[in-house]
């Protein structure tokens, strides 16, 4: 059995959508990062970065029991343990790898700067303090959606000619354009391939889960000191206990 430790987030659902993909067994546990959750000991023991999601497998390696953290690993650690999603071909799997590398050096920081910077900081700072961020982020964020729609002109999937882990973990960010300035429409490529993945049966179920506490309203003051500011950033000892 697989513990999961993740919200419903982009990071979390690439991982929920891997584990329904396989079939593998797993719980799911919130980890509630606006009350802080994320910074309690026995999260960190697993998830030393204190970000979501982190896993423990019960029944790892050799019988053994494993955590990971890092949402680019762990797809790579269910791929290798189920046997799919990620090609045994050698020139295939170094191609699904650079794209999952992609989306972890690119789309997740890029896109998520985006969000903070665009999406949500005009809640919680006056907007001409956050110019140029926003200018910069929502220009990185169309240059990457061109650089996929180039790359998707023609071509299914993202790698190897398949659907991999490397789509899993590209998808989650782009269900929410609006948030980083981008108007889908303009990258039809992408389009095509974002909506070919959202029908898929296990996408769905995927996205339903923990879907009870997908944020519909704005970050309250605390929420956003928690998550974005000098509650995030503070110094902490091993116990989590800020110092």
């Amino acid at each position: 059995m697989i513990d999961l430790y993740s919200w419903p987030t982009s990071n979390g659902h690439k991982v929920h959508i891997m584990l329904e993909e396989c079939g593998l067994p797993y719980r799911a546990h919130p980890v509630v990062i606006g009350k802080g959750e994320q910074f309690q000991p026995w999260f960190l023991k697993i998830s030393p970065n204190n970000k979501t999601p982190a896993m423990i497998d019960r029944d790892g390696p050799g019988g053994k029991e494993i955590s990971l953290f890092e949402s680019g690993a762990i797809l790579f650690y269910l791929a290798e343990k189920s046997g799919r999603f990620f090609p045994t071909e050698l020139l295939k799997r170094h191609d699904c790898m650079q794209w999952l590398m992609f989306q972890m050096s690119s789309i997740g920081p890029m896109l998520g700067q985006a969000h903070v910077f665009y999406k949500y900081g005009p809640d919680h700072h006056p907007r001409e303090k956050l110019e140029v961020g926003i200018e910069r982020y929502v220009r990185q964020a169309n240059r990457l959606y061109n650089v996929m729609d180039l790359h998707l002109a023609d071509r299914e999937w993202f790698a190897a000619g398949a659907y991999t882990i490397a789509d899993m973990a590209v998808f989650p960010w782009l269900r929410m354009p609006s948030f980083h300035g981008v108007e889908i429409d303009g990258y039809p490529n992408v389009k095509r391939w974002r909506d070919a993945i959202a029908e898929r049966p296990a996408v769905l179920h995927a996205l339903e889960v923990l879907k009870s506490n997908n944020r519909f309203v704005k970050h309250s003051d605390e929420e956003w000191d928690i998550q974005f500011g000098a509650t995030q950033f503070a110094h902490r000892d091993a116990s989590g206990k800020i110092v």
